[in-house]
């Protein structure tokens, strides 16, 4: 009888108290597996616009070299303005592959003044440029700038379009 009378002095944690502690932890981690692939597309898009002002910059860079001119082949540009000397200008996914072909750099696409298709998958890794043509109120959109001027507009990972222009 002592012993039955000791057993029951122990102490020691309750089933319901274990369960209640796993459930919290669960949920814990349920959070930060949803949270975590948004935050990581929130960064890659920064990444993306940190881009697209460096591509800027080598194009005002371009344009203050070149007497105020407009480059005649953008992606020529690129390679010479934005990867020469081993520097990279890829979209942050590492994606190699844009419209169908291989590809070390972004895409410049000559683009019409009309808006941006949504989709994403088909747009990664493509900067589409709209000479004579400024950023618009929505950035999907142009609207007329005079010959000196070009819009970059890109599609954003995480919904949403990300204009320039010089």
């Amino acid at each position: 009888m002592n012993v039955l009378r000791n057993n029951k002095a122990q102490k020691g944690f309750t089933i319901i108290e274990v369960v209640l502690v796993l459930a919290i932890a669960g949920l814990i981690f349920l959070m930060v597996f949803i949270a975590l692939p948004a935050l990581q597309r929130n960064q890659r898009d920064t990444q993306r616009k940190g881009d697209m002002g460096r591509l800027q910059t080598a194009l005002i860079n371009y344009t203050n070299s070149n007497r105020g001119k407009l480059p005649t082949n953008y992606p020529s540009f690129s390679t010479q303005y934005l990867v020469a000397g081993g520097d990279s200008f890829i979209d942050p996914t590492g994606a190699t592959t844009a419209q169908g072909t291989a590809v070390t750099t972004y895409v410049l696409t000559l683009k019409d003044n009309s808006a941006l298709a949504t989709d994403f998958a088909t747009s990664q890794n493509i900067i589409y440029y709209t000479p004579s043509y400024v950023c618009a109120d929505t950035s999907s959109d142009v609207k007329a700038g005079g010959t000196r001027k070009v819009a970059f507009r890109m599609v954003l990972e995480s919904g949403g379009f990300y204009c320039v222009n010089n």
